[in-house]
């Protein structure tokens, strides 16, 4: 029996235990960080919540007997990716990160591409009406800067009250084209705020800012950590799973 565990979180890790939950002599357990109220769940075994760090994911790997790692987490869940790797130096078992590309410039895009939230926040004009998507952990960063009025889209709410300068939409995506140009259009944005995520689930915002000619300040997403394998689409991270 190969015993596989998918850090997840993700469309791309959902995809993954699909492909792998029926394959013979295959156990697949899939971890969720347990941070969203209601998480859409994948195939087969799931275990919800934190490993205690790069000790205590290693811990549990040597417990388990874990044969192979895919961390298909969020491109931006640095510190997990981190641990993984960390945990995979530690015990020896091998990961794989698996990683959607990221997005591309198109014809009439107004990217402006900054290398952190903090600097996001300063690329942001006085008096700017942002559309910010970067979930509901930057929303109290991005509240302090005075001046800027802000439609932050998140999942689940922000915890602690909301500035005035702030009106949080609750939605999970996939979003559609027409809806992303209806929210621009009604609340007069006229800057999207974005991580390079990637996917397509949430890329109609990228269109529609085009079409309404508004700048996008676009986040670097972090790099893998060195020396860790990568895959870009569920196929190849299901292949190399199995061996």
């Amino acid at each position: 029996m190969r015993r596989v565990l998918i850090l997840g979180g993700t469309a791309e890790a959902r995809d993954l235990a699909a492909r792998l939950a029926d394959v013979p002599g295959l156990r697949v357990v899939s971890s969720l960080a347990g941070r969203v109220a209601d998480p859409r769940l994948p195939a087969g075994e799931v275990r919800i919540g934190g490993f205690g760090g790069p000790a205590g994911l290693a811990a549990w790997l040597r417990d388990q007997r874990i044969d192979r790692v895919v961390d298909a987490t969020h491109p931006f869940a640095e510190r997990m990716s981190a641990s993984a790797a960390d945990a995979s130096r530690l015990t020896g078992v091998p990961l794989l990160a698996l990683r959607r590309p990221g997005w591309v410039e198109e014809d009439g895009d107004d990217w402006r591409r900054v290398p952190s939230l903090v600097a996001a926040v300063a690329a942001l004009p006085d008096g700017a009406r942002a559309f910010l998507t970067t979930g509901r952990r930057s929303i109290p960063m991005f509240a302090a800067r005075t001046g800027v009025w802000f439609l932050a889209r998140s999942v689940d709410p922000p915890e602690g009250p909301v500035p005035s300068n702030v009106r949080v939409l609750l939605s999970r995506g996939p979003y559609t084209l027409d809806g992303e140009r209806a929210l621009i259009r009604e609340h007069r944005l006229d800057v999207l705020v974005t991580k390079d995520s990637g996917g397509a689930l949430t890329r109609p915002k990228l269109t529609a800012a085009r079409q309404a000619r508004i700048p996008v300040v676009m986040i670097d997403r972090p790099p893998v950590p060195g020396g860790v394998e990568t895959a870009g689409d569920a196929a190849t991270a299901a292949r190399w799973a199995q061996g």
